[in-house]
């Protein structure tokens, strides 16, 4: 071989090599139906050591929202980067290519960057708990494998307290499960999501793994252990003034009472409530940490973007309701930590972020270029220095509602220009959001301001993305069998 040709296969060799040392691997893990009820966010009583550490050495997001505070929405507009009104997902039990059938999701983008792309549990919508064990209304081929764990949390029903007997998913209902963790479905997806890390470590290929738990969605199952981590007589109940729901506009009135068996629960019922969802908050952390631990031992922490997050949030007691699907902070603002190389350690951002910006972040982060369908905001500025705002609001929807978060004030609006009701929260004075000041004389300026913030917010996020195609249900109809 000549000393040029020599040198040429010297050169691509440590351009290879090089290219592989700078590829970034992500681990993307989501609980379900998760608030920020969590100890790094100020929680005084809910014990998340391995979230907690997470944030110690990443970035946490204080403000952090979803787009549509309901499961398969909200999952639909993050995994496509887009706005419900941009990807039609705006109700649960849909296949995301029903609407756009040509979308490029968040982890396709990595396949076809050449990335092995793994999902394990639910990150699409599940109808909890019947489709554990399934594929739920999965996007196939968004995933080089799947994985469908299934634990005895599943076979269990008929041990399961619930409001309605025999109803759970989005009926209160709860377990202190007999038994360890090693038994619940979480634990074994933790056990598989150990397994793919070691495998990728062995054969060192690129890797995009999306773990999601179903704790601490319905029914809240955890072994008992959990559950005594939090006596029920150490509850606290949200308090909620009597003619409250009388203050807000219709539509609002609404989205309160659409459980009306979970409304203003009795104390001794509230508190049993509370006490099972911190026990699955706390179970759900201990199998992060399981999967957070397998990514150490592997070697590959150094090298992956780790990403922990919710679907949406979760009213306890809040307003007097137990659910999701308000606009309120409680249903619409997720927990956030994202760490890895490139990213600040141990900082806290109050820059706004949404869940549409998950996947222009990850694609920066890794050197890659989303699809023009992606309406998101790379994040990665504020990641490399957590005192930039890379947003100043953040939008979220529900029904006939869109709500703008700003860093002082929320403020919705129900109907065509607010024609059904307006909402406005001064959050430094009331961060509960029980006061609407919205037609308070005071804070005219301040709706005049936000109602044309909103609109522009609003017809952004309605903007067909160039290249998409769309199908609406009525249009779907149309088509021929």
């Amino acid at each position: 071989m000549s000393r040029f040709f020599f040198l040429l296969f010297v050169t691509l060799v440590s351009i290879n090599v090089c290219a592989a040392a700078d590829t970034k691997n992500v681990l993307f893990l989501i609980c379900d139906d998760l608030n920020c009820d969590v100890a790094c966010y100020g929680h005084e009583q809910v014990q998340t050591p391995n979230i907690d550490r997470l944030a110690a050495r990443g970035v946490k997001f204080d403000r952090a929202y979803c787009q549509y505070p309901l499961c398969g929405p909200s999952r639909a507009s993050f995994m496509t980067g887009m706005y419900p009104d941009q990807n039609l997902v705006k109700r649960n039990a849909i296949y995301i290519r029903e609407h756009v059938p040509n979308v490029v999701t968040m982890s396709q983008m990595f396949i076809d960057a050449g990335y092995t792309a793994t999902r394990i549990g639910k990150i699409f919508h599940y109808n909890v708990p019947l489709h554990i064990g399934t594929s739920g209304h999965d996007d196939p081929y968004s995933w080089d494998y799947t994985i469908n764990p299934r634990g005895r949390d599943r076979n269990e029903h008929d041990k399961i307290f619930s409001l309605v007997p025999g109803r759970f998913g989005g009926t209160l209902s709860w377990l202190a499960a007999d038994g360890d963790d090693s038994e619940q479905t979480d634990a074994i997806a933790a056990d598989e999501a150990a397994k793919v890390l070691s495998q990728h470590a062995k054969e060192k290929t690129p890797f995009f793994l999306a773990v999601g738990m179903y704790r601490p969605h319905t029914p809240y199952v955890a072994p008992k252990k959990y559950f005594e981590k939090y006596p029920v007589d150490s509850i606290k109940i949200p308090n909620v003034p009597a003619g409250y729901l009388k203050t807000l506009p219709l539509p609002a009135q609404k989205t309160l009472k659409v459980k009306k068996d979970q409304i203003n629960l009795a104390p001794e019922l509230a508190r049993q409530a509370i006490q099972a969802y911190y026990a699955s908050i706390t179970f759900a952390d201990a199998q992060v940490g399981r999967v957070l631990d397998a990514l150490q031992e592997s070697g590959l922490a150094d090298s992956t973007i780790v990403v922990f997050t919710s679907d949406h949030g979760y009213h306890m007691g809040e307003h007097g309701y137990y659910q999701k699907q308000t606009l309120f902070e409680n249903a619409t603002r997720v927990p956030l930590v994202i760490a890895g190389p490139g990213i600040a350690s141990g900082k806290t951002s109050a820059s706004m972020a949404e869940m549409v910006d998950f996947y222009p972040t990850l694609a920066e982060l890794a050197g890659l270029k989303a699809p023009s369908t992606v309406s998101g905001i790379s994040l990665v500025e504020t990641l490399a220095d957590p005192t930039i705002a890379t947003r100043t609001s953040a939008l979220s929807q529900l029904n006939s509602g869109y709500s703008l978060r700003t860093a002082d004030f929320r403020f919705t609006q129900w109907g065509d220009n607010g024609d059904e009701g307006r909402e406005l929260y001064d959050l430094k004075q009331d961060p509960a959001e029980m006061n609407n000041v919205a037609e308070d004389d005071r804070y005219a300026p301040i709706v005049a301001e936000l109602t044309q913030q909103l609109a522009s917010r609003v017809a952004a996020a309605q903007k067909k993305p160039a290249g998409l195609l769309q199908i609406s249900f009525e249009n779907r109809r149309r088509v021929p069998k």
